[in-house]
């Protein structure tokens, strides 16, 4: 009798496979695949993170579905994957934040707050008695110096910069459509929103419901973060 492939293997998140995998990561990236889609937008006026909101039942009150974050006053972050472990990393990163502001008397660039987030995560990937965190998260914000940053986070504590990305049940559907549909010159918050809707849209197997849709913008402007009304969201999708 043969055994299953792997097995042994994702037993902890410190052992490799004889082919290289650490299978509990890879447990971790799936957690995440079955998430709610979240997409991260950005445009040269900022950043726009949306999120389509999934209640497991109809009891839930709804304002209590968080998918989006304030981290710093001008870094946001969404969610796709375990809520309880984002919770974990989102303590983390306001925490950093707020110890780099008393530091260096400035506010912490997004790429910094990544790199921070992202090392807690890989911390969790090579030590025993621990898992790896099931969840991704989209960090954007406006810098002071570079503007608008958008940065996805992995479970495995890996992270990329990008001009447009989404995470979750959705991915894949939607980055394949945002590749087609971003254009070289992105410029205003107003196209951003629109793109991350008609993005939604594409993989939502209901009609969007404002009621269901979280989106907040962080513009260089102001560099604080804005999360949009109903009424907004509404405007929006009626003119898809």
């Amino acid at each position: 009798m043969f055994a299953p492939k792997g097995l042994g293997y994702d037993r902890g998140s410190t052992i490799f496979s004889p082919d290289g995998r650490l299978f509990q990561v890879e447990y971790a990236i799936e957690a995440v695949k079955r998430g709610t889609t979240a997409i991260g937008i950005k445009t040269a006026e900022g950043c726009c993170l949306a999120v389509q909101k999934r209640l497991h039942t109809s009891l839930v009150e709804k304002e209590m579905v968080k998918k989006i974050y304030a981290v710093d006053d001008h870094i946001a972050a969404a969610i796709a994957g375990l809520t309880a472990d984002a919770r974990i990393l989102i303590n983390q990163a306001r925490i950093q934040a707020q110890i780099h502001r008393i530091t260096y008397k400035e506010a912490i660039t997004v790429e910094a707050l990544t790199r921070q987030i992202s090392n807690v995560k890989q911390i969790y990937t090579q030590h025993a008695g621990v898992r790896p965190f099931g969840v991704s998260l989209l960090i954007a914000g406006c810098d002071e110096v570079s503007g608008p940053q958008l940065y996805m986070t992995e479970p495995s504590g890996s992270y990329w910069g990008y001009r447009a990305i989404a995470i979750g049940s959705g991915a894949p559907a939607i980055i394949e459509f945002l590749e087609g549909e971003y254009p070289e010159t992105f410029k205003t918050m107003e196209e951003g929103n629109k793109l991350a809707l008609k993005a939604l849209n594409q993989v939502s197997e209901e009609p969007l419901d404002g009621d269901m849709i979280e989106i907040a913008i962080i513009t260089t402007e102001k560099r604080s973060l804005e999360y949009l009304d109903r009424k907004t969201i509404d405007t929006y999708i009626k003119n898809l």
